[in-house]
């Protein structure tokens, strides 16, 4: 199992950039610990129990992270044998906000549509003696 950043089609990866954003070394640290726990699984282990990561709908889980009083969410779905990291916010309130599983959502369906798509058939060389 493999924990991976979802990335944007403009090729941006929103969460490692919000981790990278912190500029607090150990912030940064105890949230990297708490994603690689996800790398410890293998394919047939059940989901990281609570308090790690909880269940917020369907297969949309939430990896539970905090650095002193700071809490942190990293919002996150498995597709076969990657966890895609798709949304993390600092959680201020007592349930997740629906904007943020808005968020999560969203960038959910990227990643399937994008996934799902067709591969297309790379380029032919050119010239008369190509392949």
């Amino acid at each position: 199992m493999q924990a991976v950043y979802y990335r944007a089609p403009d090729g941006s990866e929103p969460v490692d950039a919000f981790i990278e954003g912190l500029r607090d070394p150990n912030k940064q640290a105890a949230l990297d610990n708490q994603i690689e726990r996800l790398n410890t699984l293998r394919p047939n282990d059940p989901p990281l129990p609570f308090p790690w990561s909880s269940q917020l709908e369907g297969e949309l889980r939430e990896l539970r992270c905090h650095y002193g009083s700071e809490h942190y969410r990293v919002l996150y779905r498995r597709s076969k044998n990657l966890f895609v990291l798709l949304h993390i916010f600092r959680k201020d309130t007592g349930q997740v906000p629906e904007a943020e599983l808005q968020v999560a959502r969203q960038r959910w369906e990227d990643f399937k549509v994008r996934m799902d798509a067709q591969r297309r058939r790379p380029p032919r060389a050119a010239g008369h003696d190509a392949p």
